[in-house]
């Protein structure tokens, strides 16, 4: 049986941005409440918690979202997941402006607990920062007084994602031929500056 150590390694492992999903496979509100739950549990910047949330599982929703975001600027040729590809649901983001005017980082924490949640439950997703503002503001009616921070793009991964070693200082990443999309990651011995012992 596998450790606590070895299991938390394997969400983290398993918490890639994936970008092409089962879209037979349906998630149900109920899940998208876990994962925010999880998110206002984490910890926020002299706890004031100005992040909100909007969550969507509605099929016809989704396609509206969808068509503000953008995927993937490394892959150039690349328009973002076809039909029967695109995640089934979404959790956006919000900054509560009333709250807080300025951010630190409350917004990486939130979005990463919520991913590690989903990969918990064998889910994936993409953190898209990328989207038409103005569009999906009008789109799911969100109030002035908040900005529009992330678009967590959640579903059933149907893609491999391969983590590779950085060669000649490329961080790009990309798809071979058989559809892996590969991610190059910097050497632990590159990234540990001191070790004081």
């Amino acid at each position: 049986m596998a450790n606590k150590k070895e299991i938390f390694s394997s969400i983290i492992l398993k918490n890639r941005s994936y970008r092409r999903f089962d879209e037979t496979f349906q998630i149900y509100d109920n899940t998208l409440k876990e994962l925010v739950e999880l998110a206002r549990l984490t910890p926020s910047a002299a706890n004031l918690q100005p992040l909100k949330y909007i969550t969507c599982c509605n099929p016809e929703q989704n396609q509206e979202i969808f068509a503000t975001l953008k995927w993937a600027a490394y892959l150039k040729e690349w328009d973002g997941p076809l039909f029967g590809e695109r995640p089934t649901a979404y959790i956006i983001m919000l900054q509560d402006k009333n709250i807080k005017k300025v951010l630190n980082f409350d917004q990486g924490i939130a979005a990463q607990s919520i991913m590690l949640g989903a990969a918990s439950m064998d889910l994936g997703g993409c953190m898209i920062a990328s989207f038409n503002q103005k569009k999906l503001r009008q789109i799911l009616e969100i109030p002035e007084e908040l900005e529009t921070l992330l678009v967590l793009a959640i579903g059933k991964p149907t893609e491999v994602v391969k983590i590779d070693s950085i060669v000649k200082n490329e961080v790009k990443y990309w798809r071979d031929n058989d559809k892996i999309h590969h991610v190059p990651k910097r050497s632990l011995d590159e990234i540990l500056v001191k070790e004081i012992k």
